[in-house]
């Protein structure tokens, strides 16, 4: 397994001359594991998306290093899975089709046979996998997010509103995905929800917004 390095040096991102937050610096290795805290409107959402490489920061810079080589930055979303409201699904394809084609995105890996049957089953949408999407519930959707978020075992695996929309099965599922996570390898939660918060080792609370 690669030992992967995810550092963040005095980050800062504003809108419009307003600070988001400031000077955020962390260092996170493979096993380690993050909450990222802090009111609505603290721009942990807007952090979760620097780390994604979706937004660049102001001021400061990101490192992500494999076997203690940089990582180019189109290579970045190789390495990452992703759980967030704003991640798009494609409401006019299948399940199994969204998945097969989010996949295809990262070009540079290439999945074990089955991988997709397995990881559909395991996150409980392999009864529905032929379904159009919008015939999902909100529910089934975030599902169908964790199952494109970790297809292709991520060195870091990102979750903002991790239990959104989840009921009690859900949640036990996503339970099960951070404990697979952390073993070897990086997760980051962004979150408001004290227990939630409590599933990583390490935080950053950001502040509100001036």
């Amino acid at each position: 397994m690669s030992s992967m390095t995810l550092a963040l040096i005095g980050v800062t991102k504003e809108f419009n001359r307003r600070s988001i937050f400031r000077d955020v610096s962390f260092s996170l290795g493979s096993g380690d594991s993050l909450a990222i805290t802090g009111r609505n409107g603290s721009g942990k959402s807007t952090l979760v998306k620097i780390v994604c490489g979706l937004l660049s920061p102001t001021h400061g810079t990101i490192e992500y290093l494999n076997d203690g080589k940089s990582i180019e930055e189109e290579d970045v979303r190789n390495h990452i899975g992703l759980v967030s409201p704003y991640l798009q699904l494609y409401d006019e394809f299948s399940g199994m089709e969204n998945l097969e084609l989010l996949s295809a995105i990262r070009s540079d890996r290439t999945l074990e046979k089955g991988r997709i049957d397995e990881v559909l089953n395991d996150v409980g949408l392999w009864e529905r996998r032929n379904d159009f999407l919008r015939t999902y519930s909100s529910g089934m959707k975030q599902r169908l997010k964790y199952a494109f978020a970790v297809v292709h075992r991520p060195d870091i695996l990102i979750l903002d509103e991790p239990t959104s929309n989840l009921d009690k099965d859900g949640i036990e599922m996503v339970r099960r995905k951070v404990s697979e996570q952390q073993k070897g390898a990086i997760l980051i939660v962004a979150t408001n929800d004290a227990e939630e918060a409590t599933w990583c080792a390490k935080k950053v609370e950001l502040g509100t917004k001036s």
